[in-house]
């Protein structure tokens, strides 16, 4: 019986995909957040606000955009921005309090 005559072994392989995925879109985001650090501190050392509403408005426009082409649900794609840039805007509210 092969792999793919073996449903439990199918299995395996897709998570075992999945997972190296999962990690990889951990690493990403890591250094995603490692850039968006740079920018609060640059942004604290200039007193410039922590969010910018019209950056946030275009990366979202571009996402979607993005998403759709991907064959990812646009919405999940906003969502999951927003999400992050939640976190991004706290970091860079710390920094601009010098925490």
């Amino acid at each position: 019986m092969t792999d793919a005559d073996d449903p439990r072994a199918e299995l395996l392989r897709l998570r075992g995909t999945i997972d190296n995925i999962d990690a990889a879109l951990i690493y990403m985001l890591a250094e995603r957040f490692r850039a968006t650090q740079q920018v609060g501190v640059l942004k604290a050392e200039h007193a410039m606000p922590p969010s910018d509403p019209a950056r946030e408005e275009q990366q979202v426009a571009r996402l979607r955009a993005l998403a759709g082409e991907a064959h990812l649900d646009p919405e999940f794609a906003e969502k999951w921005f927003n999400f992050v840039v939640a976190e991004v805007i706290r970091h860079h509210t710390e920094a601009a309090e010098g925490r």
